[in-house]
């Protein structure tokens, strides 16, 4: 009877685990599938090579708002990534300085505050003084996003690291600096990568921040000092929009975005096995 019992039970567990496993993947697939359903059949060589079409003409393409996004991220990660990771290192390394709940809070707080509040900050700082939308002030806007995110994964990772590596270390006579630089980093750099990975995910679709600070621009950019145009935003303009043929480019768009993201999680976790792992 108890092993019966015991069967019984553990088929229902494993019935409701894999239900909750489906529910969780349900919304990704039925997601994946809508945008392959309705935006696969508008991506072209077009799509990738030329600019939007004006209003009222078929076809076009969105290469200067896939232009656009690399610019974007690549100016968040070089302001984002770095500030985020020494904050990280500093949270994990120097838990005993009377800083350190402080700066947790405020990260804390920053990650719970919506993109917008965030664009209205960055618009109110860069744009208004500079009186120009920019590149610049999308890339600010980002990389404030982006900062609470790397800090704390940043902070994690390390904290996850076996205190007897560190004691071993010092115990050999290697300097705490160094310690930390040769021996906890690189044996968490695993996981830092995977929560930086997480954070240009994050961003990379962010709308809201943009509309305030870098705009759109229907043309090539020329610097990063003027409005530059993204595919969030050119996805919202189109979407919004009544028009059936930037209904269709705003599907491919999405997909195109979707795909990016997932490609660039996916390499960075297929370069990291095995390689990076956090020793446990």
């Amino acid at each position: 009877m108890r092993a019966t019992r015991r069967r019984i039970v553990d088929r229902v567990a494993r019935a409701l685990t894999l239900a909750c496993t489906a529910a969780v993947l349900a919304p990704l697939v039925l997601i994946i599938g809508y945008l392959l359903a309705k935006g696969v059949t508008s991506i072209n060589l077009d799509f990738f090579t030329q600019l939007p079409k004006p209003v009222g003409e078929s076809g076009g393409g969105m290469a200067n708002a896939i232009v656009g996004t690399l610019v974007l991220i690549g100016l968040a990660c070089a302001l984002g990534l770095p500030i985020g990771f020494g904050t990280g290192v500093f949270l994990a390394e120097y838990a005993h300085s009377r800083l350190v709940p402080t700066i947790r809070f405020c990260a804390d707080v920053l990650n719970g505050v919506p993109s917008i509040v965030i664009g209205i900050y960055a618009y109110t700082l860069i744009v208004l003084p500079t009186k120009s939308f920019s590149a610049y002030a999308g890339g600010f806007a980002l990389a404030v996003i982006m900062l609470p995110i790397v800090a704390r994964t940043t902070e994690e990772m390390l904290r996850l690291v076996p205190a007897n590596l560190r004691e071993a270390s010092l115990a050999l006579g290697v300097p705490a600096w160094r310690t930390t630089m040769r021996v906890i980093i690189r044996t968490a750099r695993g996981g830092i990568i995977t929560g930086c990975m997480l954070a240009i995910a994050r961003v990379a679709g962010e709308t809201a921040p943009l509309l305030f600070t870098a705009f759109g621009n229907q043309f090539w950019h020329h610097g990063l000092g003027g409005p530059i145009s993204s595919l969030p935003v050119q996805i919202y303009t189109y979407a919004i929009s009544p028009f059936d043929d930037w209904h269709r480019q705003a599907w491919a768009g999405a997909l195109v975005l979707l795909t990016l993201i997932s490609a660039t999680s996916l390499s960075v976790r297929l370069l990291t096995r095995g390689r990076f792992r956090t020793v446990r």
